[in-house]
């Protein structure tokens, strides 16, 4: 059974996790979490995975875009190193050590999601993860982790919300998303924080009263 969710309450959660814990709406819901090598994930009651990344665009190029440290190697968001994981898929080789320390994690304490989201980095590792585990997925403000364009398996689960004015989403330059992407355009841009998911949860409504946005994933 494929598993629906709510988009807005979806872009609420993603915006919450950055707090995990100490968040009240998310406090009661969590039952495990990961906070480890700068990578955090919490799994919640109803087997959803909560994937948060970097909030603001001088975080993401602070750590991410200059370089990703991940499991005591570096990466360059921006380079063409690229590994074949799991799946078959050709992916940025940073983005796939983040997703794998995710899905170690799972596999440690035997959890399986049945529904992912995720925001900047953490959208990148929805991607990888949705097509790991076949269960769909929305990732807010997505990064490109894929070396090749085109439709893969379980790709059909995947929605990409991304503003048009958040140039994190088109990068690297020379990858692509997996799924659908949801260009959204905002009323008003934010100079230097439309990638933050204050921003994006807000874009989501807009969308959502235009009727350009549907009101679950998968639809």
């Amino acid at each position: 059974m494929t598993h629906s969710y709510d988009i807005k309450l979806a872009a609420q959660m993603a915006e919450a996790s950055y707090a995990g814990r100490a968040n009240p709406s998310l406090a009661t819901a969590i039952r495990h979490e990961l906070n480890q090598d700068d990578v955090q994930a919490q799994f919640l009651k109803g087997d959803i995975l909560l994937i948060p990344g970097s909030n603001s665009v001088a975080d993401y190029l602070k750590f991410n875009l200059r370089v990703l440290n991940i499991g005591g190697k570096r990466y360059r968001l921006n380079d063409a190193h690229t590994e074949t994981g799991a799946s078959g898929t050709v992916w940025h080789q940073g983005f796939l050590r983040h997703a794998q320390m995710i899905y170690a994690w799972l596999e440690r304490e035997k959890l399986r999601p049945k529904y992912i989201i995720g925001h900047s980095l953490g959208a990148a590792a929805t991607q990888i993860l949705v097509r790991t585990y076949g269960v769909p997925g929305i990732g807010f403000a997505s990064p490109r982790p894929r070396r090749n364009r085109g439709a893969i398996k379980h790709s059909k689960l995947c929605l990409c919300i991304n503003r048009d004015d958040d140039k994190v989403c088109d990068l690297p330059p020379s990858f692509f998303h997996m799924g659908h992407v949801h260009k959204a355009r905002a009323r008003r841009s934010v100079f230097g924080q439309d990638h933050s998911m204050k921003h994006y949860r807000k874009v989501v409504e807009e969308q959502q009263v235009a009727g350009v946005l549907g009101k679950r994933w998968p639809g």
